[in-house]
């Protein structure tokens, strides 16, 4: 009985297996994107649906303990993020809140990454998603201790928010190393800082380890969710939220 090609490659070469199954989906995605962008008539409209390609791909690849999904970010304090294109956040502890069809409030606490989907990666998108991270990351976040059977856990310190941005192409020439896109990003600091993005089949970047880490060319697609996932997995459990504070806000004796 014949060997399945893909099997016998595995076999004979798993990493060059692996690097050509991974750069079938990149490109199956650029296809999906590319699709979108020339047949759909309406811009507000493709961007939703690559938006959607792009969440149903990390759907496939983070455990089930995240959810990912456009979303707006709300705090105990009732004030809002700006609408943002992905939302990885707690499907486990945290609820959703006033769901309504495909619309969420995700409470803050309960956030580990927001993404933007955009047509490039240039300088106006880039300053673009620096401004809807911010939008997220001045919202207040709640933590308190956790009780157990032999005492209390102490409340969990909180995690710096992942922000990126995702597009098919980068529009400086020499990607994530040419010199106005990392001037750019020195300034971008704070509440507005870009931890990564990803350019499809032209390279990603991120500051994870604390410095600026790229990879370029074919299978950016799968090194970008890798070491998101890895992060994530840095970053542990969400805090345990403060739900009288969110109950204080509805109360007629609130301050």
């Amino acid at each position: 009985m014949a060997i399945n090609p893909a099997k016998k490659a595995s076999i004979e070469e798993g990493q060059d297996f692996l690097s050509a199954a991974f750069s079938a989906e990149e490109r199956v995605l650029a296809l999906e994107i590319s699709l979108s962008s020339s047949s759909v008539t309406h811009s507000g409209v493709a961007g939703a649906v690559n938006e959607q390609h792009f969440i149903d791909l990390l759907r496939r690849y983070l455990p089930k303990r995240y959810e990912v999904a456009s979303a707006i970010v709300i705090d105990s304090n009732g004030r809002t993020s700006d609408q943002l294109d992905v939302v990885i956040f707690d499907n486990q502890y945290t609820p959703t809140l006033l769901d309504q069809k495909s619309h969420r409030f995700v409470p803050v606490e309960a956030v580990y990454a927001v993404l933007e989907v955009k047509p490039t990666i240039d300088k106006e998108y880039v300053e673009y998603a620096a401004g809807k991270a911010a939008s997220v990351r001045a919202l207040h976040r709640t933590s308190i201790p956790i009780r157990h059977a032999g005492g209390e856990y102490p409340a969990k310190e909180l995690f710096p928010i992942v922000s990126g941005l995702v597009a098919p192409a980068i529009s400086w020439k020499d990607g994530f190393d040419a010199k106005a896109f990392r001037e750019l990003l020195a300034t971008l600091s704070g509440d507005r800082a870009l931890n990564c993005a990803l350019g499809l089949a032209s390279g990603a970047f991120d500051t994870f380890s604390g410095q600026v880490v790229t990879n370029s060319g074919e299978n950016s697609l799968i090194y970008f969710i890798f070491r998101l996932l890895q992060q994530l997995q840095s970053m542990g459990t969400v805090p345990a939220v403060d739900w009288n504070r969110y109950a204080s806000a509805l109360s007629a004796n609130r301050a």
